[in-house]
């Protein structure tokens, strides 16, 4: 296959910012895909090359792209930032001085292949070691030197990381549906198979080859993560027992980070909640696996927590964020040493139990584990009123917990990898007062500093996730709680993820000065929640021609790296926040 046909596609797919036409656009591009490719051209697709938890990136620097750009085009390291500066696209300028170029090409230029390109950029992306960086730069000019100015523009986004066409995970497993599953009715299989592997290309490779057949067989494979299960939340116990019915059960919920265990002998892979290998950061929770969990192969969720040994106490989220260090590991698991908490068991021994009820769950994680002092099974009990939850609760807190999480027994209590349900419920004690509780919030935009923040950002435009649109709507505009240090490293962070105009999966009747895609989380906390004619957060739903607002948003200094945009706080969830805080005051 050309990757001419690929780039001739993702033009087509860039220049419109309507959904549908998008999806369109990428089942055609999907059907002309000989099989063999299939699963690498959804991978390029989506701008990498393995999925997410392989943690293989191409890794090569804007500066070195430049470089490589600049001897493919016979021009000018400066030539080449000049034009940077002007379009503001790597790409841009790659196409541009690439179809003027002035030097004649020497030879016969050769066909790029789909094949070639991700060939090209995967040895660029497994180099190391002593002369990596010159190695890369060969390889990168050796593509350039045969692209197209179209294909190099497509090329140059690529190895950066900044594809910019706008497509979502779910719009690719709309059009594998479409293009492969028999129509967007089957979709939910489809959806099925990627929520409990991760792996986009491999779903696409399955469906294409075996049809809806393949994914109503499609299993969960350990060092495959699991996309975890979301949970609701709620501000009173009566509210969680009106969802959950006559009882349920209740767990601690502790102040850690949430880690899915993949183990298979005595090889052990620890994921974080956004699915990246975090092993390297807990070897002794690797070691701990080892030891005490007795099954042979297992999928196992828990919480890693950081503890006093001498005390057993627990100690806060902030202290455990000291383990994620690339180097000093041996200092830090002395001075922050970690226990686990396992509160599921999604897979053991063969057996898949994402469609098994929740306290079939249970009995198999107990059965797959040794407890001990330092890996042992989350606090729990079952409960049958209003009282006894609250009761729970706040031995949760007189524990050292955050609170508590609330969970459906029966049939239906299945696990809903990658989805947010009612079947788990938060209940944390400062959802009890207004606007107390932090939300996650996406940075969408950006509008420039005046005054002292001249040449910085002055604010940022933040949004809340809307699941069934797979958008994200504007809620608030926050410049306060950046710190000196914040507003210098802000534009840089968010640099990459700049685009020229506001992203089709935004929702926004505001302009910003500067747009970008879904990438960057931040925790904000505010005064409260108040309907407006401005933001989209929840339009409509509280009152015709009104949407949602934060007052007086502050940053709290948390960036949440392990949060994915998708698991951001919800419109959903912003509505029953602002409904409850309206209960609050009328009980006041």
């Amino acid at each position: 296959m050309d990757y001419a046909t690929i780039a001739d596609a993702y033009e087509k797919i860039e220049a419109t910012t309507k959904r549908l036409e998008m999806t369109d656009l990428l089942v055609a591009l999907l059907k002309e895909t000989p099989k063999p490719v299939l699963d690498k051209v959804v991978y390029l697709t989506q701008g990498k090359l393995y999925p997410d938890f392989e943690g293989i990136e191409i890794g090569v620097a804007e500066r070195l792209a430049l470089k490589a750009l600049a001897r493919a085009a016979g021009r000018k390291e400066s030539e080449i930032e000049t034009d940077l500066q002007r379009s503001g696209d790597i790409g841009e300028t790659a196409q541009s001085l690439l179809s003027k170029k002035k030097q004649a090409t020497f030879g016969v230029q050769k066909t790029l292949t789909a094949q070639r390109v991700y060939e090209v950029l995967d040895k660029m992306a497994k180099t190391s070691g002593s002369g990596a960086v010159d190695t890369k730069m060969n390889l990168l000019v050796g593509l350039l030197a045969d692209a197209s100015p179209k294909e190099a523009k497509y090329i140059m986004r690529t190895v950066t990381g900044n594809l910019r066409l706008g497509i979502a995970d779910m719009t690719v497993l709309d059009a594998l549906a479409i293009a492969y599953g028999g129509g967007k009715e089957n979709r939910d299989l489809i959806e099925r198979a990627y929520n409990i592997s991760s792996d986009l290309g491999r779903v696409a490779h399955v469906v294409a080859e075996n049809g809806i057949e393949g994914m109503k067989q499609y299993q969960v494979t350990v060092f495959e993560p699991v996309r975890p299960m979301l949970a609701e939340r709620l501000a009173s116990p009566e509210e969680i027992f009106e969802k959950l019915g006559s009882k349920c059960v209740v767990e601690y919920k502790y102040d850690g980070e949430r880690i899915q265990l993949h183990k298979k002998g005595d090889e052990v892979v620890l994921f974080s909640r956004r699915l990246e290998k975090i092993s390297d950061q807990y070897p002794d929770a690797v070691e701990l696996v080892r030891q005490k969990v007795t099954a042979q192969e297992a999928i196992l969720e828990g919480e890693c927590v950081a503890m006093d040994l001498e005390t057993g106490e627990m100690r806060p989220f902030q202290e455990l964020m000291h383990r994620r260090r690339k180097y000093g590991v041996k200092e830090a698991i002395s001075e922050y040493p970690v226990s686990l908490f396992m509160f599921d068991a999604l897979y053991v021994d063969g057996k898949d139990y994402t469609q098994e009820p929740f306290q079939t769950r249970r009995k198999a994680l107990e059965a797959a584990t040794a407890k001990s002092d330092r890996l042992t099974l989350a606090q729990q009990k079952l409960v049958r009123s209003a009282k006894e939850l609250e009761a729970f609760f706040e031995e949760a807190i007189e524990d050292g917990c955050e609170g508590v999480m609330c969970k459906a027994v029966g049939t239906g209590s299945v696990y809903q990898a990658g989805a947010r349900g009612w079947l788990w419920i938060k209940y944390k004690r400062d959802y009890k007062s207004e606007m107390s509780d932090t939300v996650d919030l996406v940075v969408v935009g950006a509008f420039h500093g005046r005054g002292k923040r001249a040449g910085a950002y002055g604010a940022l435009l933040l949004a809340t996730y809307n699941k069934e649109a797979d958008t994200f709507e504007t809620v608030t505009k926050c410049g306060t709680g950046f710190t000196d240090k914040d507003l210098a490293q802000l534009p840089e962070m968010l640099r990459k993820h700049e685009v020229p105009r506001k992203h089709s999966r935004v929702t926004s009747t505001l302009e910003a000065d500067v747009w970008f895609e879904p990438a960057l989380v931040l925790e904000i906390l505010g005064a409260e929640i108040t309907l407006s004619p401005i933001h989209m957060c929840a339009m409509n739903s509280i009152r015709k021609g009104s949407g949602l607002a934060i007052r007086f948003p502050r940053f709290t200094g948390k960036y949440r790296t392990d949060k994915a945009p998708e698991d951001a706080t919800t419109s959903l969830e912003a509505a029953e926040m602002y409904r409850n805080q309206l209960k609050t005051i009328s009980e006041a």
